[in-house]
């Protein structure tokens, strides 16, 4: 996804010939006859140099530029240019014309980040130099002359005159016929803003310190094979972007996204709506507020303590120390089964069962199943008030969603040299029994209803089998939708990075629609199935195995952050979660 700035030198034969044409055309036109120099164009250079004292006309040469590049500073002396003519002579003695087009169409920067036609064509474009048109032909041609002045996204109508010239230029040279140049001016291409595959760089970002380390050794170009499937990744920046600007009006501003498979592959990851204004990664780096989100390990140990989604239960005031939390809606339910109290989100029941079950029980539950940010164990604990990030959610939800195993997120799958061999392979991935049944099974019923029924009904994708949790946090400043399929768990959550509040945004308005918005192409995409049952074994005692950390390789060993207790919140406040959805959530 990512290589050096150059790439190899481009194979002219495998692109459309007015594509080198385009340059030759309005860089050097006579290209293929000159050995290395333009002694016409020269002299009308030295010229206009010797009236202003210095080297201030360009009049070089594609070769000139190659070499310029390849081994000089752009510094414009005169001295600087006799020793680029040497060196442009030395290349053409020792490499052909289509040699040295080639590598200059490789080396040349476009602006944007862009290096190279191949990286020029997919920046402004989206696709391939093989499949540029003329008229995309001429407005990159058209930026040789100043890659900031001639940007076709900053600068369109500078761009288009540009371009025109180059067109003329074509068409002087014969490499395109007056006709063709008509119909290229009167296409209108589409040109990207930002980087197609812009979402992939926060991923990319994310495995650049570790892959440096294995190749530090490396004596050619590697490849990278990751875990990332980019039209999953392309559709997960798309919906980030969408949902966010369709929810701008509630002050929604930042949106980040996880997505696994069964084994802990990483199928996509957004770690905000725009890379190109902010490349901070909140997928992995952000600790927020869980909210809801956080219930299903609450709830897990209750199931491993051996109640049952038909457990009743009572919707009713309860005061823990000097705590007394309060539901998202006014009024209580009164008797209701636990699986309607999950699927309603009703804090008082979650308050009272963690309290019930034992709050380091559900510490223990979270930590086992992948959360490593530091666990509270305070009362309002059960309503999400510890901070942790999209990253560590979808490994934990990933156990809900294959039946049971604890994995180890990881995003390389092998790393080798351009020539076949093999510096990495990734380990077969691990994963450790973390649920039981029938705890497992009890627990995605109740996320099923969640979906069917509840507050995340907005999520549901018709004819799957999808579960997962709503979550949203006192005074709206955190929004999460966590939820699965057979073998893939997606993680999302809506807010903004000021950590100011929202307008009424709840994880079954905004972050549902986000989630749904992705999944319904992931799942056309992905290998998907029903929600596995799992292993037919007792419930797992709630212990702590060694922590798996985000990191691109796999499994690693850390040391497990402290579970223990936060100062509570004052009994007047308000729960840091507020998951019950209202309904009637504008979509």
């Amino acid at each position: 996804m990512r290589g050096g700035r150059y790439a190899p030198p481009v194979d002219l034969a495998k692109l459309p010939a007015y594509v080198p044409a385009a340059f030759v055309a309005i860089e050097d036109r006579r290209f293929y006859s000159h050995p290395g120099f333009d002694a016409m164009g020269m002299a009308r250079a030295l010229v206009a140099d010797l009236g202003q004292g210095k080297a201030a006309q360009g009049a070089s040469t594609i070769t000139q530029q190659l070499a310029r590049n390849l081994f000089l500073t752009s510094d414009r002396t005169m001295e600087r240019k006799g020793v680029e003519v040497i060196y442009a002579i030395e290349l053409e003695q020792k490499y052909s014309k289509q040699q040295i087009l080639g590598l200059y169409l490789s080396r040349v920067y476009f602006g944007a980040g862009a290096y190279g036609i191949e990286a020029a064509a997919e920046r402004y474009f989206d696709k391939p130099a093989a499949r540029l048109t003329i008229r995309e032909a001429a407005m990159l041609a058209a930026l040789m002359k100043s890659p900031t002045d001639y940007n076709p996204i900053e600068q369109p109508d500078r761009s288009a005159e540009r371009t025109n010239l180059v067109l003329d230029a074509m068409v002087e040279t014969g490499a395109i016929t007056a006709a063709e140049r008509a119909k290229a001016e009167a296409q209108t291409p589409r040109v990207w803003k930002t980087a197609a595959n812009a979402p992939a760089q926060y991923f990319v970002d994310w495995l650049q310190p570790w892959t440096s380390q294995q190749v530090a050794n490396a004596r050619q170009d590697v490849v990278v094979e990751t875990t990332l499937d980019l039209p999953t990744e392309m559709a997960a920046g798309e919906a980030a972007s969408a949902t966010a600007a369709r929810y701008a009006r509630d002050d929604v501003s930042q949106a980040a996204l996880v997505s696994l498979d069964a084994q802990g592959r990483i199928r996509a990851m957004v770690g905000g709506v725009d890379y190109e204004a902010s490349s901070y990664n909140r997928a992995v780096l952000a600790h927020r507020q869980a909210g809801s989100s956080w219930k299903p390990f609450v709830y897990l140990a209750a199931m491993e303590a051996g109640q049952t989604p038909d457990t009743m239960v009572v919707d009713e005031p309860v005061t823990i120390g000097n705590w007394s939390p309060r539901n998202f809606e006014a009024g209580y339910l009164g008797p209701i089964t636990l699986e309607h109290a999950l699927a309603q989100s009703i804090n008082t029941v979650a308050a009272r069962l963690a309290d019930q079950v034992g709050r380091p029980v559900v510490a223990a539950d979270a930590r086992r199943l992948g959360i490593l940010s530091p666990i509270n164990t305070d009362p309002a604990m059960a309503l999400g008030t510890s901070l942790v990030t999209p990253f560590e959610m979808a490994e934990a939800y990933d156990a809900f969603s294959n039946g049971g195993y604890r994995v180890g997120a990881f995003g390389v799958e092998r790393i080798r040299t351009a020539g076949g061999q093999l510096i990495y392979r990734a380990p077969p991935p691990v994963t450790v029994p973390a649920i039981g049944n029938p705890a497992l099974s009890e627990l995605d019923r109740m996320m099923r209803t969640v979906v069917a029924s509840g507050t995340g009904v907005h999520a549901a994708i018709p004819g799957y089998d999808i579960a997962g949790k709503t979550g949203t946090t006192s005074d709206f400043k955190d929004a999460w939708f966590c939820g699965f399929t057979g073998g893939l768990t997606t993680v999302v959550w809506m807010g903004r990075d000021d950590n100011a509040p929202m307008r009424g945004i709840t994880g079954g308005s905004a972050p549902a629609a986000f989630w749904h918005a992705f999944m319904v192409k992931a799942v056309h995409r992905l290998p998907v199935t029903a929600i596995p049952y799992g292993p037919a074994a007792p419930a797992l005692a709630p212990v702590i195995p060694a922590s798996v950390g985000p990191a691109p390789f796999g499994p690693a060993p850390m040391g497990s952050p402290p579970i223990g207790p936060a100062p509570a919140p004052p009994a007047s406040s308000t729960p840091a979660d507020m998951g019950f959805s209202p309904p009637a959530i504008a979509n």
